[in-house]
């Protein structure tokens, strides 16, 4: 199966180029302050490109789930060959996702809300299990020697955000303890000191995501705090960390296959008589750690 679907893509990049231009719409739920996003935006117009077809990337500065429905619905008002959207939240998104399908307009998602994504007439999901990935960061951050968690969630609406903190707690043995930092630097910091002279017998700390992790460890020096800090993807910053020791290792989802991978497979359902995967794509969760981190770090913020 595997070698017939890359022969397949093969194919299509091939003749891409001869095929009708395309145009694929990307919504994501970013802010436009996580170095998270970019990546996987890159992603999908690298994958474009390859397939000749063209792409539209849109989000909401507010982050307010209403938004981002209405951005859905402009978009599939338009009939595009195909939705791309995040899913943090399946009860504000879902009618404009179900009501997109019913339109004729196929839709893939990525990244959050994979347990929702069938139900909501979704042809497959690209990204990680994020409970999955939060357990495994918490079986290792207590194989490293954390007994007393705490995980900094940035968006308290998105479901993958609350999966992975859990996960974490499931990993580790303990009761979850999960605070909302929001996404501003400045936040981050304040209430991560705040949390951490609050209850001195902490000694491991799970950032969900790489700018929280950058502003994390500030506040962790802040308060001359001797804790484990864990993160959940890449950034150059969260690279630095990693190599000089003031984080133990960071989840990896590969957000670039979230943007590339999408577009491929719409591309294929299009030109080749409904072509799909049998299943949802995985990209992640693997660990990135001092053993690893010189061979990605150049590629963290870019293609990783």
């Amino acid at each position: 199966m595997k070698k017939v679907l890359f022969a397949a893509v093969a194919a299509t990049i091939v003749a891409g180029a001869a095929l009708a231009e395309e145009r694929y719409v990307m919504i994501t739920h970013t802010q436009g302050t996580d170095p998270f996003w970019p990546v996987v935006e890159k992603g999908g117009r690298d994958a474009a490109k390859h397939v000749g077809a063209t792409l539209e990337y849109n989000f909401d500065v507010s982050g307010d789930m209403a938004a981002m429905a209405k951005l859905i619905e402009a978009a599939a008002a338009t009939q595009p060959d195909g939705i791309i959207v995040s899913l943090p939240d399946a009860a504000a998104l879902g009618p404009a996702i179900k009501a997109a399908v019913s339109d004729g307009v196929p839709v893939i998602t990525i990244n959050s809300g994979l347990e929702s994504s069938a139900e909501l007439g979704a042809l497959m999901h690209v990204g990680q299990p994020e409970r999955l990935a939060g357990e495994k960061a918490g079986q290792r951050a207590a194989a490293e020697g954390v007994t007393n968690g705490l995980c900094l969630n940035q968006e308290s609406f998105n479901t993958a955000l609350v999966d992975r903190c859990t996960g974490y707690f499931d990993g580790i043995g303990g009761d979850l303890n999960m605070i909302d930092v929001s996404n501003d630097p400045t936040q981050i910091e304040t209430r991560t000191a705040a949390a951490l002279q609050a209850d001195e017998s902490i000694n491991g700390v799970l950032a969900v995501g790489p700018h929280v992790c950058e502003a994390a460890t500030k506040a962790i020096e802040a308060v001359g705090a001797d804790v484990h800090l864990a993160c959940f993807d890449l950034s150059p910053g969260v690279m630095d960390m990693i190599q000089d020791g003031r984080a133990a290792f960071t989840i990896d989802q590969q957000q670039r296959l979230q943007g590339y991978m999408p577009v491929i497979v719409l591309h294929l359902y299009n030109n080749h008589a409904g072509l799909l995967p049998g299943a949802n794509i995985p990209s992640g969760p693997g660990f990135v750690d001092a053993s690893n981190a010189a061979n990605v770090s150049a590629l963290a913020g870019i293609d990783r």
